[in-house]
């Protein structure tokens, strides 16, 4: 078959300063509600790097997975509580390459890897070509790799990382290479075994390390690696002890590090983290910030951009009043409760990773009660997000958060967290709430997006915030508690901190000072762009890591 995508292609002749030709791989992509190949901010900053690539007329591509069944469907079961579905997807906008490859997985046998594309014109993005195992010729099981996006299975895992790793660096190889190959995350690593092997230099391979929770930095048994093919052939007991850490493990992160000429972290505060993560193995690349970002075209609604650009509160009040009422209808839609687009209202929403705190509020009930039940200054309270499938403490957590507001009027959680409701939510908070560990969240790119629209960050000083921060003239932050006491002191002061912001901030601010109120909603949005949108990363990367 015949395309014009079985070759390099870009829809425009590249800009002079983004000439090289680079391939970006990716476990997921966030780039459309229609596109369900994301799971969570990792793939929201793949997908804005995607858009913004485009915008600037980069000579890049994008390397990804089509997932048969997304990531997840979130559903609710007959209580209420969160239910998990896994349906089949179908994507008629996607075009056959026509490029075929072939992987040896486990024991030599032969799994072909078809890609098929993602053409520029459908989201305004590069190219992108998303992998699938899901092929005639190939037997079930090799059918299924490309299933499940972070399936929970241990040896379906590892060879989605092959598929990932050597099947997309053997589909640039058929389109004619590529000058710098960056893999965001680990998940890709056999690329850089196989193309090491091909004779690819060092000064091509690049890599973003995301994560600052060790749970988060995958490591597997290198025997195990070795028999399944990770490495793009079958190492000798002698080559196998070079790669090594950890008492015969492959950390995935740490070879990454090794193999790049340099890599970078997600923000200013995650450098400093992943550096003295990473500290003591030899021989790794120069960690350098380049802080995530959030694409402004896809993400700011464009009334909220222009009545901000001239300061006009009237009709930045007129139009949040709108965006607040197509959110509350989604909330009446899914739980009945008719909210109120006078009132402040709260939004947590993003992965349900134990780290980031869903039910922080909750800590003190006794606070909370008061807090919400407070005729002066009342509150209105959404969650939602995603928690990982299999993660049952997670899901306790959301149906604890389920089982705690069914009765309440005023607070709520929903499902269905995906992009577009992500943008509901954005558009008509007032408060963006975000209550990660300090330390633990590398960037947190959600409130970015959220500051866009004029939502309010109210912050632990993590990730990105450090380098936005004027405390409480474009967010509220936290004080910074001392990241090695236990968990339980860490959260004790953190969530009196909270309410303290709430109460004694917050709330006086936004009904007893209106103008001052839209004072910080305005510095906020100024501050965000055009330092966190990804324009800037996009170009940062070319001008620092390729």
């Amino acid at each position: 078959m015949s395309s014009k995508y079985n070759k390099w292609y870009h829809p425009y002749k590249p800009a002079k300063q983004f000439n090289k030709k680079v391939a970006y791989f990716s476990m997921e992509f966030g780039i459309d509600q229609a596109l369900k190949i994301y799971s969570g901010g990792l793939g929201f900053l793949a997908g804005s790097h995607m858009k913004s690539a485009f915008e600037l007329k980069q000579n890049q591509i994008g390397i990804g997975i089509l997932w048969k069944y997304g990531y997840y469907d979130q559903n609710r079961n007959d209580d209420q509580t969160l239910k998990v579905d896994f349906t089949e997807k179908h994507y008629d906008f996607l075009e056959d390459s026509g490029l075929e490859v072939e992987i040896k997985i486990h024991d030599n046998a032969s799994v072909k890897v078809r890609a098929m594309v993602l053409k520029p014109e459908i989201f305004g993005t590069v190219p992108i070509y998303l992998l699938t195992t899901d092929v005639d010729r190939n037997d079930h099981l090799s059918r299924t790799i490309t299933n499940h996006l972070y399936d929970s299975n241990e040896v379906t895992r590892v060879s989605q990382s092959i598929v990932l790793g050597i099947g997309g660096a053997k589909i640039v190889e058929a389109l004619g290479g590529a000058d710098v190959y960056h893999l965001n995350e680990g998940h890709a690593l056999p690329a850089f075994y196989y193309l090491k092997d091909k004779g690819i230099k060092k000064n091509q391979m690049v890599f973003t390390t995301h994560t600052p929770v060790a749970a988060g930095n995958e490591e597997r048994e290198a025997r195990h690696l070795n028999r399944c093919g990770f490495f793009g052939k079958f190492l000798s007991q002698k080559e196998l002890e070079k790669e090594v850490v950890n008492g015969g493990m492959i950390n995935y992160t740490v070879a990454a590090l090794r193999m790049a000429k340099k890599s970078n972290a997600v923000s200013k505060l995650h450098a400093k983290v992943a550096k003295d993560m990473w500290k003591g193995f030899e021989a790794i690349s120069n960690i350098i910030p380049i802080t995530n970002a959030q694409n402004q075209k896809f993400w700011q609604d464009t009334s909220i951009k222009k009545a901000a650009a001239k300061k006009n509160a009237k009709a930045y009040t007129k139009r949040k009043k709108e965006l607040k009422k197509v959110l509350f209808q989604e909330v009446f839609n899914q739980t009945g409760k008719q909210f109120d687009p006078n009132t402040l209202t709260i939004v947590w929403a993003r992965r349900f990773a134990a780290y980031k705190r869903a039910d922080l509020l909750l800590f003190d009930i006794e606070r909370f009660e008061r807090l919400i039940s407070n005729g002066n200054y009342p509150v209105q309270i959404i969650w939602a997000g995603k928690p990982y499938p299999f993660d049952y403490g997670a899901i306790d957590t959301f149906n604890y958060l389920v089982n705690y507001s069914k009765p309440k009027p005023n607070i709520t959680i929903l499902t269905g967290y995906e992009i577009e409701l992500s943008r509901k939510l954005k558009y008509g908070s007032d408060i963006w709430l975000n209550t990660p560990r300090i330390t633990r969240e590398a960037s947190g790119t959600s409130g970015m997006t959220a500051a866009m629209n004029g939502s309010v960050n109210v912050s632990t000083n993590d990730g990105w915030i450090p380098e936005f921060v004027k405390n409480e003239k474009n967010c509220f932050v936290f004080p910074e508690v001392d990241h090695n006491l236990p968990a339980w002191d860490q959260d004790k002061i953190d969530s009196d901190s909270l309410y303290d912001i709430l109460e004694n901030k917050v709330l006086p601010l936004y009904y007893s000072t209106p103008k001052k109120w839209q004072d910080i909603v305005f510095q906020s949005i100024d501050n965000v762009l055009p330092e966190f949108g990804s324009k800037r990363m996009a170009t940062q990367y070319y001008k620092e890591l390729y």
